[in-house]
């Protein structure tokens, strides 16, 4: 009996680009003789013609899957919602924009029959992409990896990836509210590989992940998997107060001996006091975004709910 191939790929308002995402897969995957294959394609609350363009795809090809999400959940709880359902011996993850080149499918295949249960497909190129974009990402990949412990996160890898049944099983494990899919794949272990792509500008649409997305994604990331920012705000209180402790001992010294260069005046005090009164404030921020992240999770809420669910495979 042949292995079963899943495409999980996630789509919010993508009227522009699905049916060219289709055709281009299913040239793929119908060249892969040894294995049968399923699209699953995620409607992540979609308000153009995304769920009648896949409605029509799926009454033509029985290989169509379709899950639809009561609403807009967001990119994170729509992969999580796309694995729960794929049915395959063998999960591909990709964007349905087409950044993520299906042609390096049959490549990701061998690396998986050669025993890894999850291949990354990692970028040498990012067409598209402002130098800003670039810079932020990279920067975050540095930040993450200096403070995530014993996670490490692969350089510009994204969530292109083929993952085993073994390592799905795993991730469908995990159902915290505040997701990193990337950082929790390499969370869940089982032997790893990457393989390099050219990354290619978007086949058509607009990005959904703007910088104040990106900004979230990123905090998301950080407070997902490591204390550090906490651990940061402390060490920073403590410097400051050393340095405090030391400027109130200089300027006793300078009371004691009647240095003529002591200010007497608020200028100094009030640069001091909005000085630390910031520190203060972003720290709250800090300890927030983790009381946060805890009042959610005690909510203990279901990750989705489903609209409709189609599908045809066995």
């Amino acid at each position: 009996m042949k292995s079963l191939i899943s495409i999980v790929a996630p789509a919010y308002n993508e009227e522009d680009v699905i049916e060219k995402f289709y055709l281009r897969i299913t040239k793929i995957l119908s060249a892969l003789s040894e294995y049968n294959y399923e699209i699953c394609i995620v409607n992540d609350g979609s308000e153009d013609n995304t769920v009648k363009i896949c409605h029509r795809l799926l009454d033509n090809d029985p290989h169509i899957s379709f899950l639809s999400l009561s609403r807009n959940f967001g990119h994170e709880i729509a992969v999580a919602a796309g694995l729960d359902y794929a049915k395959g011996d063998i999960i591909i993850l990709m964007d349905i924009d087409l950044q993520d080149p299906p042609e390096i499918i049959p490549q990701m295949i061998d690396k998986y029959e050669e025993g890894y249960d999850i291949v990354n497909a990692k970028r040498k190129s990012r067409e598209g992409e402002t130098w800003l974009k670039k810079f932020t990402a990279e920067m975050f990949y540095k930040v993450f990896s200096a403070s995530s412990g014993k996670v490490r996160m692969p350089k510009n890898v994204g969530n292109f990836r083929l993952i085993s049944r073994r390592a799905v099983n795993a991730f469908k494990e995990l159902r915290e509210t505040h997701r990193f899919a990337r950082g929790l794949f390499c969370w869940v272990g089982f032997p790893t590989i990457e393989i390099e792509f050219e990354r290619e500008a978007r086949a058509a649409g607009k990005t959904k992940y703007n910088y104040k997305t990106m900004i979230n994604y990123a905090i998301e990331g950080l407070t997902s998997f490591t204390t550090a920012p906490l651990r940061w705000a402390a060490y920073i209180g403590i410097i400051t107060a050393i340095f405090a402790i030391l400027y109130m001992i200089y300027v006793f010294w300078m009371a004691i001996t009647k240095d003529p260069n002591l200010q007497k005046g608020w200028s100094s005090m009030m640069i001091v006091l909005l000085f630390f009164g910031s520190l203060q404030m972003i720290f709250l921020g800090i300890i927030g975004e983790y009381l946060g992240r805890i009042f959610d999770e005690t909510k203990n809420r279901p990750l989705y709910y489903i609209e409709e669910y189609t599908t045809k495979i066995n």
